[in-house]
């Protein structure tokens, strides 16, 4: 079953730190997003192989945007 990563608030991806292909476990960060000069990072919710990254570095991603996708 694929795990959808969705944003939580209006903020600009700052780094991507995963790509498609790779194998994360439960906590590992995906992304660092940057919001009023703070970095957020959006970590794995689950284990298992990224299928898809939504964002790219530069992105601004709205509340309820798709990040990644993990299976």
């Amino acid at each position: 079953m694929a795990e959808e990563i969705r944003a939580e608030m209006v903020a600009n991806v700052w780094k991507v730190v995963a790509s498609a292909g790779d194998t994360v476990s439960e906590g590992d960060t995906l992304v660092i997003l940057e919001s009023m000069k703070m970095e957020i990072p959006v970590v794995a919710e689950c284990d298992g192989v990224v299928q898809q990254l939504a964002v790219n570095e530069g992105d601004v991603v709205q509340d309820g945007d798709l990040i990644a996708v993990i299976g």
